[in-house]
């Protein structure tokens, strides 16, 4: 794929070298002006027509009572919905794949898959600390995600990081709302920490974010975010990239998301080399 060089010099202004750095140390950092305008218009009318339209993957998120709203959906950038075009348009043709390569320090990137998350006003439930990876089939450490949202959203209500915990070790995955052990089996990895009642003794990073801004974080960095304001919705997409030495990790359960029939063409430790997940940048081996 010819990338246009503007896309790399859009990148290396917006995480020049110290952020790198960064991002390589804490496993998060917040990128400014990431999106245009026209840009971040595009991504709030496909998160619009997804909200309109959610696929069959969509999960809603908030508890019985809330007197907001919580839903997610995943992996609609080539599906045949109404928001693939305006996902497809930001994962691929922004200065996303770019700023990738610069934070993973890796020479290929592949687009993983999106996620779309929006809190309606008033939504109550948070998102619980957690890391990504331990849900997902893959193995590595050369990966990133992007949190983009296309409304304002106050330190209040921003996803918040605990720096450097990308490092490891890998922590229990459990389910939201009842803390089930559905996927790696109980006692097979540490505990989550009680970092809501101790959280003086973690370095935990969050910013306040605006239209085109993102936060970049490692797949492994432990994350969570409170509710929003009764005055302000919060509508976000996330895509996430992989790089050099992510290989295939199947799972004896169901992954967050899923990739149905991906075991049967995909070995145990190969490269993620599958039209699901098209090489961006770099040259195929």
């Amino acid at each position: 794929m010819t990338r246009s060089p503007h896309l790399a010099e859009r990148a290396a202004a917006v995480a020049p070298d110290d952020l790198v750095e960064a991002f390589q140390r804490d496993g998060a950092v917040c990128l400014r002006g990431v999106l245009t305008s026209a840009e971040v218009t595009c991504l709030a009318r496909g998160i619009d027509a997804n909200l309109a339209a959610p696929s069959p993957r969509a999960i809603v998120a908030s508890r019985t009572g809330d007197p907001g709203f919580f839903i997610e959906d995943f992996c609609n950038w080539q599906a045949d919905t109404l928001c693939a075009a305006d996902y497809r348009a930001t994962a691929i043709d922004t200065a996303l794949p770019e700023l990738a390569t610069r934070l993973m320090h890796s020479r290929t990137v592949r687009l993983y898959h999106d996620h779309m998350l929006t809190k309606e006003p008033g939504t109550r439930t948070p998102t619980p600390w957690h890391q990504d990876q331990p849900y997902y089939n893959i193995d590595g450490m050369q990966n990133v995600s992007f949190w983009i949202p296309v409304d304002p959203v106050r330190r209040t209500s921003t996803l918040e990081f605990v720096a450097g915990s990308h490092l490891g070790p890998w922590l229990m995955p459990r389910t939201f709302m009842d803390h089930q052990a559905k996927w790696f089996p109980e006692g097979s990895l540490a505990e989550l920490p009680d970092i809501e009642g101790h959280r003086g003794s973690f370095p935990i990073l969050g910013w306040a974010l605006e239209p085109g801004d993102a936060v970049a974080f490692h797949m492994l960095t432990l994350h969570a975010a409170g509710g929003v304001d009764g005055d302000r919705r919060r509508r976000v997409f996330s895509v996430r990239y992989l790089g050099d030495d992510i290989t295939h990790a199947p799972r004896r359960w169901k992954t967050s998301p899923d990739f149905p029939g991906l075991a049967d063409t995909l070995p145990a430790g190969a490269p993620m080399r599958h039209a699901l997940f098209p090489l961006l940048i770099g040259e195929p081996d």
